[in-house]
């Protein structure tokens, strides 16, 4: 039995609650919502959404994605309106929190930025003519951080906001008149070295707004950092940055609350309801953690809850490892060693992956754009064009390749050549428990056939073939879903080679291993 107990996080003056975690509109579900009709989530069933993840999952933070998609502008007048009874006594901005991601000015067009700040200043009018005292959004992330002139730039054009749509409308200043920017910090070469971010964004900070920042919730990416370098280097890189963020904290005095993006598979991060311990003993340090749709929607919702429970439960009593500057400088060079062979493989790949994933089913209303990598997230130094995270997963899943392995076999055969494999095992201990779980779902017979139509799927099996040598054990299905899904993607290589439609088959696969990417 889960204790309902939990442990709350306060930060800053005013002792904010620190969310644990936060539910997103990450569309990789592969089956149905249990409060829906369909997999499909329209723009306008996520109010519902947001509202179930509160009262029926017992998530305490949901982000509000205007990042490449389309938004539901009246949010909050919605939520207040339609779910008047909960919220009076669940607070919104104080108990239960709504954070938007904002899109990045410097990626797409600065019209939908605009139009989310004025939802942050309705919605706090809105608020207050229904008696709550609280600012229901307050704190907004923004993807793609690479420097620290970037937040406050934008702090600076949503106070400009507000003090103009007072002098426009002749209104009252409403709050909140200043607002928290999370950093979403994304490359694994970013990740490694964003103490620096941290420590100019504060020191931007105090001379542009003359008062001192109380606490950061730097966001660390799990996803596309694993796309664009496989999946070794965005673990280590994440372990990094949360030491680095703690060693910020020590040297600054600035508290850190850092937020973790993962999914339910190894390759995305790991965090599903029957990982819980091996992935809060993996990220310790962490104090947020994002429950993707997968999460919520493809386990058994008393599964999930509970699983909820557990993190709300345990995450803030798990202390963070800090890495010395020898364990950094190993992080760095595993980085180059792991990255290297990945990104070879994949640019060879990526007409074949783009192909499948244009069969994966699409969950929610995204705006189409081009660019590296579906949104200018790329491969360094390469023109090679992939789709989004979660349709690269289920690509490869779906031809029975999990892409956890792609590179991983060549990067220990050159860790253990340099003496380093007892370093490597040392800042990342799951690997071989990661490496097992993604290797179920392997079917060799299937990278066989694409082995035989283009040799670059020979350096998997170069890859596979080291990998079962040193985890000691065989990639082979140990259950019946196992096996299913090997049927099922094997019909899909089938299907894809003759031209026929293989949508439902990526979907039936996917729910099997409960995520579709």
């Amino acid at each position: 039995m889960i204790s309902e107990k939990e442990n709350h996080i306060l930060a800053g003056s005013a002792g904010r609650k620190i969310p644990v975690v936060m539910a997103t509109q990450h569309p990789d579900n592969a089956s149905v919502p249990y409060w829906h009709k369909t997999e499909f989530i329209s723009t306008t069933d996520e109010v519902e959404e947001c509202y179930r993840s509160f009262c029926d999952m017992g998530c305490d933070e949901y982000m509000w994605d205007w990042e490449g998609k389309f938004v539901d502008e009246a949010v909050m007048d919605r939520l207040f309106h339609q779910y008047y009874d909960y919220f009076s006594i669940n607070h919104l901005g104080s108990s239960k929190f709504l954070t938007f991601r904002i899109p990045n000015i410097w990626e797409e067009p600065g019209f939908r930025i605009a139009r989310a700040f004025m939802a942050i200043i309705t919605g706090t009018d809105a608020a207050g003519e229904l008696g709550f005292s609280h600012a229901p959004v307050f704190e907004v992330i923004l993807p793609m951080t690479d420097n620290a002139e970037k937040l406050i730039h934008i702090q600076e054009q949503y106070y400009k906001t507000v003090r103009l749509t007072c002098q426009v409308f002749s209104t009252r200043l409403s709050g909140p008149v200043e607002i928290n920017i999370i950093p979403l910090i994304e490359g694994s070469g970013s990740l490694i070295k964003s103490k620096r971010i941290l420590l100019e964004y504060i020191d931007r900070f105090e001379k542009r707004f003359n008062h001192r920042v109380e606490y950061i919730r730097p966001f660390i990416a799990r996803s596309d950092p694993a796309l664009n370098s496989g999946m070794v280097p965005a673990v280590i890189a994440a372990k990094g940055a949360i030491s680095e963020y703690y060693k910020f904290q020590n040297e600054t005095g600035v508290s850190v609350y850092p937020i973790i993006g993962v999914g339910s598979l190894q390759f995305r991060g790991g965090l599903s309801p029957d990982a819980i311990e091996n992935f809060m003993n993996e990220y310790a340090g962490v104090r947020t953690v994002t429950v993707q749709s997968a999460f919520r929607y493809d386990f058994n919702r008393e599964v999930s809850t509970a699983a909820i429970k557990l993190l709300k439960r345990d995450i803030s009593l798990k202390t963070p490892r800090i890495f010395s500057d020898s364990e950094m400088n190993d992080i760095l060079e595993f980085d180059g060693i792991f990255r290297k062979p990945y990104c070879s493989t994949i640019e060879r790949l990526a007409s074949t992956i783009n192909d499948i994933s244009r069969h994966v089913p699409s969950h929610r209303e995204r705006i189409q754009h081009t660019g590296l990598f579906g949104y200018s997230r790329g491969i360094k130094d390469s023109n090679v064009r992939l789709p989004r995270a979660i349709s690269f997963t289920s690509a490869f899943y779906s031809l029975g390749i999990p892409p956890e392995l792609i590179g991983t076999g060549r990067g220990i055969h050159d860790a253990d050549k340099k003496g380093m494999l007892s370093k490597l095992e040392s800042i990342y201990p799951n690997i071989k428990n990661d490496l097992k779980r993604a290797g179920c779902f392997l079917n060799k017979e299937n990278l066989r056939m694409l082995a035989a139509a283009d040799e670059t799927w020979k350096d998997i099996i170069t890859d596979v073939g080291i990998l079962e040598d040193y985890i000691g054990s065989s990639f082979v299905p140990t259950c019946t879903d196992h096996f299913i899904h090997r049927n099922h993607v094997s019909n899909i290589l089938h299907m894809w080679r003759e031209g026929r439609e293989f949508r439902r088959e990526i979907l039936s696969a996917g729910v099997i291993r409960k995520s579709l990417g």
